[in-house]
C-alpha cells in the first residue's frame, strides 16, 4: 500500500487523568488499497489520532505507536498486555514532559474485532495467537505502520524515542525517513494469562523483551 494524502481534520485540548495533552485527528487516503493478500476487505482510508504533550521539537520526544485493542484498553483484559502498555506509554510522557502518542484503528493486529474474537475462540482450543490468525486465513500481523510515520512527518517530527518491543515499527518509521535515535523498551511485568501470548511474540514475530517466557 502506498499513502497518496494525510490531513489533519482536527486538533482540540485533551485534559486526562495523566496529564494534559492536544488531541490530534488524521485522515491518511491511500493510493492502493491498504491491506494485501490474507489481510481482509481492503482500505480506502484509515484515521488514526495523536495524543501530543509538550515541546516535540527541542530533543527527540518520546513517541509510543499504539495499535487499537478494545479488549485490552477498554475492558481491561488479561489475555494481552495492550492496556498496561497504553498505561506504561502515556507515564514515560508525562514524566518526560514531551512525547506523543499516535493510536492507530488497528484491531487484533489488523484483522478487525469479529475476526480477533474468532482468533480467541481458536485460542481457547490450544492454538497460539499467530496459528490462530493463519487458520482464519491471515497473516500473523497484518499491520503496516505508514500512517504514524506521515504523521510524524506531517507534525515536523525527523528522530524520534519509540516505546516499542516491535523492531517493524521500527523499521516502518526509519523507512519513512523518521529516525529511530532510540528503542525504549514496553516491557510490562508479565502475567500468568498473558505470559504464552508474549512469549509468542518474542519467539515468532521477533519482539525484543529481556524477559524470557517459558512454554
Amino acid at each position: 500500500m502506498a499513502i497518496a494524502s494525510v490531513h489533519k481534520v482536527a486538533d482540540a485540548d485533551f485534559p486526562t487523568r495523566w496529564g494534559h495533552f492536544r488531541i490530534l485527528g488524521f485522515e491518511g487516503a491511500y493510493t492502493a488499497p491498504a491491506a494485501g493478500p490474507g489481510c481482509g476487505v481492503p482500505q480506502e482510508k484509515e484515521e488514526a489520532v495523536a495524543l501530543v504533550m509538550g515541546d516535540i521539537h527541542a530533543a527527540p520526544p518520546l513517541v509510543r505507536i499504539h495499535s487499537q485493542c478494545l479488549t485490552g484498553d477498554v475492558f481491561h483484559s488479561l489475555r494481552c498486555d495492550c492496556r498496561l502498555q497504553l498505561e506504561l506509554a502515556l507515564g514515560k510522557i508525562v514524566e518526560a514532559g514531551a512525547g506523543i502518542l499516535i493510536y492507530e484503528q488497528q484491531e487484533g493486529r489488523g484483522i478487525g474485532l469479529m475476526a480477533k474474537l474468532r482468533a480467541y475462540e481458536l485460542q481457547d482450543q490450544g492454538l497460539d495467537t499467530v496459528e490462530a490468525n493463519l487458520e482464519l486465513g491471515f497473516q500473523a500481523d497484518c499491520r503496516e505502520f505508514e500512517l504514524p510515520g506521515e504523521i510524524l512527518r506531517q507534525l515536523g517530527v525527523t528522530s524520534v524515542r519509540l516505546i516499542t518491543n516491535n523492531p517493524e515499527k521500527v523499521a516502518a518509521l526509519e523507512a519513512a525517513g523518521v529516525h529511530v535515535a532510540e528503542r525504549v523498551s514496553a516491557e510490562v511485568p508479565a502475567q500468568e494469562t498473558f505470559e504464552q501470548y508474549l512469549r509468542v511474540k518474542q519467539e515468532k514475530m521477533g519482539h525484543i523483551f529481556d524477559s524470557t517466557f517459558t512454554a
